[in-house]
């Protein structure tokens, strides 16, 4: 089993900046790649941004894409998202995602419990 556990979320000002932090923990020999996603009440959950393990390749979703960096630390087993220029539609709640395939579906074996974003003046 894997655990992941993301801080960093809370409430910013319309082009304001986050950074999201989620580390992982437990059997992460088989985690091939970490992501990100996002969900509003009511959507289904959304692709944002993933990495894979070595940190050499990485996808965006459009709308994040020049705004968002995600990166890792091989160290600590901790991967962020970097969020600048934050837009109201930015608002979700960001879930942090592993598993053995790198991709841009919702594919992953473990999520996180997920980390409020709340972009308003």
């Amino acid at each position: 089993q894997v655990q992941l556990v993301e801080s960093g979320g809370g409430l910013v000002q319309p082009g304001g900046s986050l950074r999201l932090s989620c580390a992982a923990s437990g059997s992460i020999f088989n985690i091939n790649a970490m992501g990100w996603f996002r969900q509003t009440p009511g959507k289904e959950r959304e692709f944002v941004s993933a990495i894979r393990s070595s940190g050499l390749w990485t996808y965006y979703a459009d709308s994040v894409k020049g705004r968002f960096t995600i990166s890792r630390d091989i160290a600590k087993n901790t991967i962020y998202l970097q969020m600048n220029s934050l837009k109201p539609e930015d608002t979700a709640v960001y879930y942090c995602a592993a598993g053995p395939r790198f991709t841009r579906s919702s594919d992953y074996d473990y999520w996180g419990q997920g980390t409020q974003v709340t972009v308003s003046s």
